[in-house]
């Protein structure tokens, strides 16, 4: 009896399956999992539809976006557009993107470099879907407002230390700027035209370092255009 009782206690209680409480195998849940940048996107056009009909108001659209890209698994995608119906992919799966008329092929750049000189990228242009722009004692200018991009959403990775990088939008593209400033100035200067945001607007995402230097971003008139002043005629 002794014996058989030892052995017993060696062994444990079992739930009737087999398996003992505390080793039984949970299943995976899958909202934990990661997202990648396409579900990102897709719940981005979502959130774009629905402004456009009207569903919810463009500082929601704001609010949303900003938690959509900052998502990292599915249990915080899901709640952002829970309350708004889906479309079936066949329908308009990406937003219209500006396309502006051009007598020459776009060239793309992934990376614009100034070490104590100069770069300059401006007119139509393509911007890939990351764009790292740098600058060591110079100055780096991205003129973004005739460019095409690649994807509704487009990241600028600027870094700049005793230098400057200066970003130009026009009045249809939606800016957030999320960088690290020490002993310097990372952000969005004051714009030159009204904004004209629609739900379609791309986003441009300006993210990086300034040591002892400017990363500036400026909303300005279209090139040719006369320049309007914010709350004149």
């Amino acid at each position: 009896m002794d014996g058989q009782a030892s052995a017993g206690a060696g062994k444990g209680p079992a739930d009737g399956s087999g398996n003992h409480p505390g080793r039984a195998m949970r299943p995976h849940d899958p909202n934990q999992l990661r997202v990648s940048d396409d579900d990102r996107h897709r719940v981005a056009e979502v959130l774009r539809h629905a402004a456009g009909e009207g569903r919810i108001d463009l500082d929601e659209l704001d609010e949303r976006l900003e938690a959509t890209y900052s998502a990292r698994t599915y249990a915080d995608l899901v709640p952002i557009t829970v309350d708004l119906p889906t479309h079936p992919a066949t329908h308009s799966a990406a937003p219209v993107l500006r396309q502006p008329v051009a007598t020459e092929p776009a060239v793309t750049f992934t990376s614009s470099v100034a070490v104590m000189s100069e770069t300059k990228r401006r007119g139509v242009w393509q911007v890939p879907e990351q764009h790292t722009a740098f600058s060591l004692m110079g100055s780096v200018t991205l003129d973004l407002r005739e460019a095409q991009f690649d994807s509704p959403e487009v990241t600028i990775n600027a870094f700049s230390i005793m230098g400057d990088v200066r970003i130009v939008v026009n009045a249809s593209t939606r800016v957030i700027v999320d960088g690290v400033a020490i002993m310097a100035d990372f952000s969005e200067s004051s714009a030159k035209v009204p904004t004209q945001l629609t739900p379609e607007s791309p986003v441009v995402r300006v993210k990086g370092m300034a040591l002892m230097a400017g990363v500036s971003v400026q909303r300005r008139a279209m090139p040719g255009e006369s320049r309007k002043r914010l709350g004149g005629r």
